[in-house]
C-alpha cells in the first residue's frame, strides 16, 4: 500500500476516523472529570552510613550494603511500624472505621492490625535511584490526611528504628546489673577472706622479705660468729694456758719485769748481806709475792679461758634453739604467704571481673538511653496541591494522539475488511494484470450521476477480464 492508496483509504473512512477520535477525546475528559481525587504525600528519610554510637568509631564506609537498605525498607513497611501510627493518630477512636471492620470483617481480628493493614495498601516506600534516601508515601483521598499519615509513618519509623537500637542495649543492660552485683558480692568476698587471713596470720605482704626472715637471717650470723669465737676458745683451752694472753697482759708483763728487778737486786744484796740478814728476808719475801701474783694472774687468765669456753657453749646451745625456732617460723610464715597469694590472686581476678562488668555496663546503660540513630528526616510531607495523575491538558493531549493512532487504525481495518477499488494501483491489485490505460473522470453531469448512482462491485471479487 502506498501513500496514494492510504490517503484515499482515510478519505473515505474520514467520518468513521472522526468518530473514533471524537469519542476517544470525549472518553478522555469524561474520565479526567469524574476520577477521582487522589493526592500523594511523601516524607523523605535519610539513611546515614556514619555510625552514630558515642561509644563506636564515626568513620565513613565506601558504599552501604543493599541488603541493609532493603531492610530499612521492610522496617518502614512492617506491622509493628503500622501499628504505631494507628497509635500515634489515635485511629482506634474512630467509630466509622470500627463499624466498616465489623461489617467488612465480622469481628474476627484485631481492630488495630486491621487499620493498619488498611494504611499499608496506601503506603509505598522506595528507595531514590543511586543515593541513600528512603521516600515514604502515602496517597489518600484527602491532601490533608496523606501529609499526616506520611509524617507519620517517617516518626514512626525512626521511633521504630531507636527501638530497634536501644531494646537489645536495655536488656543486656538489665543483665549486666545482675552480673554486676554478683560481681561485686564476690569480690566482697574475696577481700573480707583477705582482710580476715592478713589479721589471722599477721603476714601483711606475700611478696618480699619480712621481719621474721630478716630476723632468722641476723640469729644465723650471731651463731656462725659466736661458733667461730667457740672454737677459738675451745682451742685454747685445749692447748693449756694461753701464752698469747700472757704475753700480750700488761699486769703480767709488769710483774715478770718487777721479779726480774727484784731478783737483781737480791743477787747485788747476798754479795754483802746474808741469807737470814732482814733486808735479805724482806726482799726475799717480796720477790716471793710477786712471784704468787705472777701465778695468780696466770691462772686467772686459764679461769677466763674456761669461763669463756662454757659461756660460748651456753650461747651457742641459745642461738641454735632461736634459729631452729624462727626457722620453723619462717617456713610457717612463707606457707601463709603462699595462702595469701592464693587469696590475693582471687582478690585480683574478681576485681578485673568486676571491672570489665562494670564497663560494660555502663556501655550498655549508654547505648540504652542514646536517643539518636542513623536514621533522619530530610523534610516534612507538605500537602499535595495537585492530585495524582495526569492532568487534564496533559490527558487530552495523550487521548487526542491515542484517539488519532485509533481512528486510523480503525479506518485501515474496515478497510481490510471490505476492501473497495479506490484507484488505479487498487485494480490492478485486485486483477493481478497490467493496466493499459485509464482515462480521465468525466466532468459532466450524467457522468458524475452514473458514478454516484452505480453499483460499485467489490473489488476482490471481481476475477473476469476487462478488455
Amino acid at each position: 500500500m502506498n501513500l496514494y492508496q492510504f490517503l484515499s483509504i482515510l478519505r473515505a473512512r474520514r467520518f468513521v476516523a472522526f468518530g473514533i477520535f471524537l469519542a476517544t477525546v470525549a472518553l478522555a475528559l469524561a474520565w479526567t472529570l469524574l476520577r477521582p481525587s487522589y493526592y500523594t504525600a511523601r516524607a523523605p528519610v535519610l539513611v546515614d552510613i556514619r555510625s552514630t554510637d558515642p561509644l563506636g568509631s564515626n568513620q565513613w564506609q565506601p558504599a552501604i550494603p543493599a541488603s541493609y537498605m532493603a531492610t530499612q525498607i521492610d522496617i518502614a513497611r512492617s506491622d509493628r511500624v503500622a501499628e504505631r501510627v494507628v497509635e500515634t493518630l489515635g485511629l482506634e477512636k474512630d467509630a466509622k472505621a470500627r463499624e466498616e471492620w465489623q461489617q467488612t470483617s465480622g469481628g474476627r481480628g484485631e481492630f488495630k492490625t486491621w487499620l493498619a493493614g488498611n494504611l499499608q495498601t496506601q503506603l509505598d516506600v522506595k528507595p531514590a535511584r543511586e543515593s541513600n534516601i528512603i521516600n515514604i508515601a502515602y496517597t489518600s483521598r484527602s491532601s490533608q490526611e496523606a501529609a499526616k499519615i506520611a509524617n507519620a509513618f517517617s516518626q514512626a519509623y525512626l521511633d521504630i528504628a531507636l527501638d530497634i537500637k536501644t531494646d537489645p542495649a536495655k536488656r543486656y543492660s538489665s543483665w549486666f546489673e545482675e552480673q554486676l552485683k554478683f560481681a561485686r558480692g564476690k569480690l566482697e568476698e574475696s577481700t573480707k577472706r583477705l582482710t580476715d587471713y592478713q589479721q589471722k596470720t599477721g603476714v601483711i605482704s606475700a611478696d618480699g622479705v619480712d621481719m621474721e626472715t630478716q630476723r632468722l637471717n641476723e640469729l644465723s650470723s650471731q651463731l656462725t660468729m659466736v661458733q667461730g669465737q667457740l672454737t677459738d676458745v675451745a682451742n685454747k683451752r685445749n692447748a693449756g694456758v694461753g701464752v698469747a694472753e700472757v704475753m700480750v697482759s700488761p699486769l703480767i708483763n709488769s710483774l715478770k719485769a718487777d721479779i726480774a728487778r727484784q731478783e737483781a737486786r737480791i743477787q747485788e744484796a747476798s754479795a754483802n748481806l746474808g741469807s737470814r740478814h732482814p733486808q735479805m728476808v724482806r726482799m726475799q719475801d717480796e720477790l716471793n709475792a710477786m712471784r704468787s701474783r705472777l701465778n695468780s694472774e696466770t691462772s686467772s687468765i686459764g679461769n677466763s679461758i674456761n669461763t669463756a669456753f662454757e659461756v660460748g657453749r651456753a650461747r651457742e646451745r641459745e642461738l641454735s634453739g632461736a634459729v631452729n625456732a624462727q626457722r620453723a617460723r619462717v617456713m610457717q610464715f612463707n606457707k601463709y604467704r603462699d595462702e595469701l597469694s592464693v587469696l590475693r590472686r582471687d582478690v585480683d581476678t574478681a576485681q578485673k571481673a568486676y571491672e570489665a562488668l562494670s564497663e560494660r555496663a555502663s556501655n550498655s546503660k549508654l547505648q540504652a538511653l542514646t536517643n539518636q540513630t542513623n536514621i533522619q528526616r530530610l523534610a516534612t510531607a507538605v500537602e499535595p496541591l495537585e492530585p495524582r495523575g495526569p492532568t487534564t491538558k496533559l490527558a487530552l493531549l495523550v487521548a487526542a494522539f491515542g484517539g488519532l493512532l485509533l481512528a486510523i487504525a480503525g479506518a485501515v481495518l474496515l478497510e481490510l475488511m471490505n476492501r473497495r477499488v479506490r484507484s488505479v494501483d487498487d485494480l490492478q491489485l485486485a486483477t493481478g494484470l497490467p493496466i493499459l490505460a485509464s482515462l480521465p473522470a468525466h466532468n459532466g453531469r450524467e457522468s458524475l450521476a452514473l458514478l454516484a448512482n452505480g453499483p460499485t462491485r467489490p473489488a476482490l471479487g471481481y476475477r473476469g477480464s476487462l478488455a
